[in-house]
């Protein structure tokens, strides 16, 4: 790789719950397999997650139509309940995410750092709209 320095992408969305509800509706690979889709015609077959520092946490992510699938996978450097996760991908790439109590809810923001194979719109849109639906998710759930 040529250049080491990548561009970092934040997404962000305040999702109409508590923070307790949504750190285990973040991190339950039960629930994981549920919300983690960018669109109408992708799933998630397979969740796991050790939550710790040092753990491991993958998943399977397949279009409906058996097309295409990929695996999402890497490893916690920082958990810090209802606060705090960073990760890295097993691409190398480093990923932020923070809950933040706020008014009616939960702020979550995820900064991660681009690849580059896909443009940066495109890969913001694609985090965004999963990140959206665990927004929707999160609201629904009981």
């Amino acid at each position: 790789m040529q250049n080491s320095k990548k561009e970092l992408v934040t997404i962000e969305a305040k999702v109409n719950a508590p923070i307790e509800k949504v750190w285990e509706l973040w991190t339950g690979p039960e629930h994981i397999i549920k919300w983690n889709t960018a669109s109408e015609d992708w799933h998630t077959t397979s969740a796991e997650n050790d939550l710790r520092i040092g753990g491991k946490f993958s998943s399977r992510m397949e279009a409906k139509d058996g097309s295409f699938g990929f695996d999402f996978g890497g490893i916690y450097s920082e958990v810090d309940e209802h606060e705090r996760i960073v990760y890295t991908l097993d691409d190398d790439r480093k990923v932020w995410t923070t809950f933040t109590k706020i008014d009616g809810g939960t702020e979550v923001i995820s900064t991660f750092e681009a690849e580059s194979e896909n443009p940066v719109d495109m890969q913001k849109g694609g985090w965004q709209s999963i990140l959206d639906n665990f927004k929707k998710y999160s609201e629904n759930s009981k």
